[in-house]
This record gives C-alpha cells, sequence and structure tokens, in this order.
C-alpha cells in the first residue's frame, strides 16, 4: 500500500491527497508534525533525506517533492487522468501548475515565514502581509488563464485543480480578499462538493489541530 508522509496543512501534501483521491487509491496516511519540526528528526530523514513534505512510500521507495509525485502518479497509476492528452493542454496545464507551486507557494511557505519571524524579527502583521502580497501577485495571472469551467480547464479535474484548491485554502487563511478572484472561487468552490477534494481537506485530516 501506499504511504503519504503528510501534515494537515502542507498545501504540498494537501496536492497528494487529492490525486491519491481522485484516482481512488488505497493509501495510509502517515502524519509529520511540521510546528514539532518532526520533518528533521532521524526517523523522517531517513525516509526522505529533503526533510520536507510530502513524501509517498512505494514499492520502488520513497519519492518526494509534490509535483514530482504527482507525475509519478499520472505515469503509474490508473483511474482518473489529471492532465489531458493532447500535448498543448498538457502543457498549460503543466504552466499553471508551475504558477502555483514555483511562483506562489515556495515564498509563502512555512519554512519562510518562521525565517521572517525568528531570523528578520518581523511583526506577525508584517508576515501576514508578506504572505498576502505574493499569493495577490500570483492570482492575479492565475484568474485570467482560467476557463469557462466548471474547473480550470474544462470539466474533468487536472492537476491544475490539485494544485490550486489548497493555494486559496491557505489564502483564505491569510485573509485575501477573494471577491476579486470570481473564476478561482468558483473552481474552488466546485471542487470542494466533490468527496475527493473535500476528504483531502485539512480539517478532515486526521492529525487536524
Amino acid at each position: 500500500m501506499l504511504k503519504l508522509y503528510t501534515y494537515f496543512r502542507s498545501s504540498a501534501a494537501y496536492r497528494v491527497r487529492i490525486a491519491l483521491n481522485l484516482k481512488g487509491l488505497e493509501h495510509e496516511l502517515i502524519p509529520v508534525n511540521l510546528l514539532k519540526s518532526e520533518q528533521s528528526g532521524e526517523a523522517y530523514l531517513h525516509k526522505n533525506g529533503q526533510g520536507l513534505l510530502p513524501a509517498l512510500e512505494t514499492e520502488h521507495g520513497v519519492l518526494a517533492q509534490s509535483l514530482a509525485i504527482l507525475e509519478w502518479l499520472e505515469e503509474t497509476q490508473s483511474g482518473a487522468a489529471l492532465l489531458p492528452q493532447d500535448p498543448w493542454q498538457k502543457a498549460q496545464v503543466r504552466n499553471f501548475c508551475y504558477a502555483v507551486a514555483c511562483d506562489i507557494h515556495p515564498i509563502d511557505n512555512l519554512r519562510v515565514l518562521k525565517y521572517l519571524s525568528n531570523e528578520l524579527g518581523v511583526t506577525d502583521d508584517q508576515k501576514n502581509e508578506w504572505y498576502r502580497h505574493w499569493v495577490i501577485e500570483g492570482f492575479n495571472k492565475l484568474e485570467p488563464m482560467i476557463g469557462a469551467g466548471p474547473f480550470c480547464f474544462g470539466t474533468e479535474p487536472s492537476l491544475a485543480d490539485v494544485c490550486l484548491v489548497p493555494q486559496v485554502f491557505n489564502a483564505l487563511r491569510f485573509k485575501v480578499d477573494m471577491s476579486v478572484y470570481p473564476k478561482i472561487s468558483r473552481v474552488y468552490e466546485h471542487c470542494n462538493t466533490l468527496e475527493a477534494f473535500s476528504n483531502a481537506a485539512p480539517e478532515n485530516q486526521p492529525d487536524a489541530q
């Protein structure tokens, strides 16, 4: 059975939880508490030397980095297709995914926020404003890329939706005004009507706090 090392509020782990659910793959969730730095402990580093979440334990070994995991699942596992067959459309979905996972998420993740607070001494208000600034920068670019729906690219969920939903969840946590992003909001709300998305949501995880 696949084993996913996860933390309930990790948006990267959230992506993989959604994809596993969409593909209907049996898996075990193994919580790793980021706030307690369990990802830096010897036991976890033995599994994933990068010391980051998520990690997926497979019969071949442990795979890290959420986008690599998502691509591997798509290429090797049955179930719902999360990338289009057409090469151009596939590239558009990947473009959207990278805009979330490479341009927004890395500068707003927990490691960065902790560095801002602990090393640079910024206030909580300044830290939250940092977060909102980069989400807004990113969402301003993503909003025009979304089609008529109900998903980011058409009538079936893709890796674009898998990447977008966790980022919107975090944006709402940090009180980003989502009223200016009607397409993003529409996709987020529609996705969460599906069990594959709602069951992967942070509040429904065994380690939710």
